[in-house]
């Protein structure tokens, strides 16, 4: 099936030749408080995010509450909240009527406004505001939402946490079956913000992304603390990174816990960009900054005793020494000079050019 091996959000292309986009998820870290949400665009910004995400789902079309409220307990990092499953996606729904406020806001930062929507109003509602769309990994079996998302012809980002390869295929055609703009992302859906998740982040799903869906343009959606799984999937590959972010780790909410912060978020883009620059275009070749080391570095063939022009050039003549100036002989001709006979007379320590050599 077929797909575009690059994507443009907003004007800026995203491709295996460009920068790392950069995706603050602000989720429910705006606290129920628009100038909050405000606040933390130009905070994502400064710290140098291309997008400020937020995630619209409105608790009635995302949870039961009887469903929830039957598993007689609630799990993994929905223990530690203090109210149910429904009470807290109540609470942290992102209101509606932000939209457009939140979109100028965004315009005014310099910053991509974008959303994940949990259902068909917000997609409706958002459209106009927003230059692509990101679907939770949580919805990867819901094709007929992924298909109705990929509808609208702006470029679709997906997570593929808690899936299996068939799970990640069936979604991806759902995407490509009406949009070749898709970008895939590798994902972990452990909201716990524990070391250990690092074993299970399983970034080498990066290389089978790439081998089953060549020159798409992959990503990363973490949410583990630290640097190492960013860095690590950038050297794989990946060109957008998507991460929580927050003003205050110690703020109460669901996703303050794990998310960066401003200090946190900038390190983290900064060290990204370094190891940018550090992983080059992978052709081999003597590098600018090596041009003095090329000379100074490698070994020539010298002459180990004055010799007059004329003189048959033996193996016990030659000693292979630093530097080695341009266009001198280099070890690996030596086979081309032994037997030959010097054009000129030389010293003891001169390099050898194929000048010096008779015809």
């Amino acid at each position: 099936m077929k797909y575009e091996n690059k994507v443009v959000i907003n004007g800026r292309e995203i491709s295996h030749d460009q920068p790392v986009y950069f995706i603050a998820d602000i989720a429910a870290n705006h606290d129920g408080d628009l100038s909050r949400a405000k606040e933390l665009i130009w905070l994502a910004k400064e710290g140098g995010a291309d997008a400020a995400k937020f995630q619209h789902f409105k608790a009635e079309q995302i949870v039961s509450d009887y469903g929830f409220r039957d598993l007689q307990g609630q799990m993994s990092h929905q223990a530690s909240w203090d109210k149910s499953v429904f009470e807290t996606f109540k609470y942290f729904e992102c209101n509606r009527d932000w939209n457009e406020e939140l979109a100028l806001t965004a315009k005014e930062a310099g910053i991509d406004f974008m959303t994940t929507p949990y259902d068909y109003e917000a997609v409706k509602l958002l459209d106009q505001y927003i230059p692509a769309y990101k679907i939770g990994s949580g919805d990867i079996t819901w094709t007929d939402f992924i298909e109705f998302i990929a509808k609208n012809e702006k470029p679709v980002i997906l997570a593929t946490g808690a899936s299996s390869m068939v799970d990640v295929e069936r979604a991806v055609d759902a995407v490509l079956n009406f949009n070749k703009q898709l970008v895939l992302l590798q994902c972990n859906t452990n909201y716990t913000g524990s070391l250990e998740n690092l074993r299970h982040i399983n970034l080498n799903v990066l290389k089978t992304y790439a081998i089953r869906y060549p020159q798409m343009v992959l990503g990363l959606s973490d949410h583990t603390p630290g640097h190492s799984t960013v860095l690590g999937a950038i050297a794989l590959g990946a060109r957008v990174i998507e991460k929580h972010f927050t003003d205050d780790n110690s703020r109460k909410g669901p996703d303050h816990p794990f998310s960066m912060n401003p200090k946190t978020w900038g390190e983290m883009v900064e060290r990204s960009r370094e190891l940018e620059a550090a992983l080059g275009n992978g052709v081999k070749r003597v590098e600018d900054n090596e041009q003095d080391t090329y000379i100074i570095q490698r070994r020539c063939i010298r002459i180990n005793k004055h010799m007059e022009s004329g003189s048959v050039i033996n193996e016990e003549d030659l000693e292979y020494l630093r530097p080695a100036p341009v266009g001198a002989i280099l070890p690996y001709d030596a086979h081309k000079v032994i037997g030959k006979l010097l054009s000129k007379s030389k010293s003891k320590g001169d390099a050898l050019y194929e000048t010096d050599l008779v015809n």
